[in-house]
């Protein structure tokens, strides 16, 4: 019978994803078969299965970590914000629609079926899951008809590890009011605990720790140390959205739009040696870079009158005119275009947008979502001739009437291009590494920069990065008494 060993946290951004995808990784290492699990992610960073279904990206890099293709059931409820108040449901990675929050909790409860369902299938084909909570189990209010955190753990009998973040401070208070906060059965599932995030000498930590043992009657497992590596992040918490100066010979600016979704796109650009990747949410932090993306978004409409509203529109339509490179992807390609029509309601009120004009193209929104994995060979100018292979997530259908920018296998077209402004649906373009190299090549030209960076093969980068937190995760633990608890001894 299948093992489970469940990571709760603090808050959100403890470090539940990373340390989940550790454990997977530690445990694969080890021999087990391992499959990660997240009953319900909030998330606008997502990816698409091999059978057309969309899963979030956390689960995604926490399958890749256990050396197994990502599958749906891993994440059988996706929520996408797409307002203040209100998400898209995608049950078992088919959207349901939109609800609000309110709605959404009301509706929660007959999810559980799915949602044990799916637990219950990778149970039968792995010797462990490694199951990740959301936000905090001390969420009082939302304790009712918990799917995801302490009512999770008691549905499947998990044993739960604690982790509190002690880069933001107070981590013996977020330890200890996390513990008064549970119920006394579930106090009882809470196994062991984890500082995460720590920089310094452990040796000064030793007197609390003993001391939150000593009240919560609950062991601590090790102490985390900061680890820097490079894997996909979750949204609005990731460190890389906080990047504001590129540091490289060649300065790529990412707007980041309110809604902007699946920019864990950008980590190859920002791996290679040559390029360096900022985020830029003002205008006058845009400056004059060489050159400018723009990403997908879960709310085009919305994102496209924040950047009118804000002065980057206008500032990106001047860069555009002196020559400077313009990418859009998904969201953004939609941007780029003439006219945003929504004669369905799909993105919001306005059934007629004005575009930035800077692509030929119209998109039409709808109900129905896109969702493919794709390959194919970039045409577009200077790109022409990369390999790509990438998936496509978006509501709506754009009609290209200028140069395309890819040629997709089996004789479709992606993308338009005009000059220096292309745009795309493909996220995962720069994962093969030839469209990165091209670019690379392309800017440093433009720039006058030489370079002699070699190519970064993304997948062997991304393998490299699992060892090295496995490594620092393995070191930091008590693995014999992690065991021991998945054991049930």
């Amino acid at each position: 019978m299948s093992k489970c060993i469940m990571i709760q946290g603090t808050m959100s951004g403890a470090g539940k994803s990373l340390l989940c995808a550790a454990l997977c990784r530690i445990l694969r290492q080890d021999g087990y078969r391992v499959a990660p699990f997240k009953s319900q992610n909030m998330a606008l960073n997502s990816g698409v299965t091999r059978d057309g279904r969309e899963m979030g990206r956390a689960q995604i890099a926490q399958a890749e970590a256990a050396g197994v293709e990502p599958d749906v059931r891993m994440n059988p409820i996706l929520l996408k914000p797409s307002s203040d108040v209100g998400s898209q449901i995608i049950v078992n990675g088919v959207a349901r629609g939109n609800m609000t929050a309110a709605e959404y909790f009301a509706y929660k409860p007959k999810l559980i079926p799915d949602v044990l369902a799916a637990y219950r299938s990778l149970a039968e084909e792995y010797d462990v899951i490694v199951i990740e909570g959301a936000g905090s189990p001390a969420e009082i209010n939302l304790r009712e008809n918990d799917i995801v955190n302490m009512g999770l753990a008691g549905l499947v009998d998990a044993p739960v590890l604690l982790a509190g973040d002690i880069d933001r401070g107070g981590v013996f208070a977020q330890l200890y009011g996390t513990v008064a906060l549970l119920e006394p059965a579930e106090r009882t599932r809470v196994k062991g605990m984890i500082v995460n995030k720590f920089r310094g000498d452990v040796g000064l930590l030793e007197p609390g720790l003993r001391q939150i043992e000593a009240l919560t009657g609950v062991p601590v497992l090790g102490v985390v140390p900061y680890l820097r590596v490079d894997i996909d992040d979750e949204d609005s918490l990731a460190p890389r959205l906080g990047v504001k100066t590129g540091g490289a010979a060649v300065d790529v600016a990412v707007i980041r739009l309110p809604h902007i979704s699946n920019f864990t796109d950008f980590a190859p650009l920002a791996a290679h040696p040559t390029l360096g990747v900022r985020y830029v949410e003002r205008l006058r932090e845009l400056g004059a870079p060489d050159m400018v993306v723009l990403p997908g978004t879960k709310n085009t409409t919305a994102d496209l009158l924040w950047l009118r509203e804000s002065g980057l529109e206008a500032a990106i339509v001047r860069l555009a005119a002196a020559g400077t490179p313009v990418l859009g992807i998904c969201g953004g390609y939609q941007m780029l275009g003439e006219t945003l029509l929504d004669p369905d309601g799909a993105e919001g009120a306005l059934p007629s947008l004005r575009g930035m004009g800077l692509l030929p193209c119209t998109t039409t929104f709808a109900p129905q979502k896109t969702l493919l994995r794709v390959r194919g060979t970039v045409t577009a100018g200077a790109l022409q001739g990369a390999a790509v292979e990438g998936y496509e997530i978006h509501m709506g259908v754009t009609e290209a009437r200028g140069e395309p920018f890819c040629a997709l296998d089996g004789g479709a077209a992606d993308g338009c291009a005009a000059g220096n402004v292309w745009g795309t649906y493909l996220h995962g373009l720069f994962d093969s590494g030839a469209v990165t190299e091209k670019l690379a090549a392309l800017l440093c030209e433009r720039k006058g920069v030489e370079t002699d960076a070699a190519p970064v093969d993304w997948r062997t980068y991304k393998e490299r990065q699992y060892d090295l937190l496995a490594d620092g995760v393995r070191a930091a633990l008590d693995m014999e008494a992690i065991r021991r608890i998945l054991e049930g001894v």
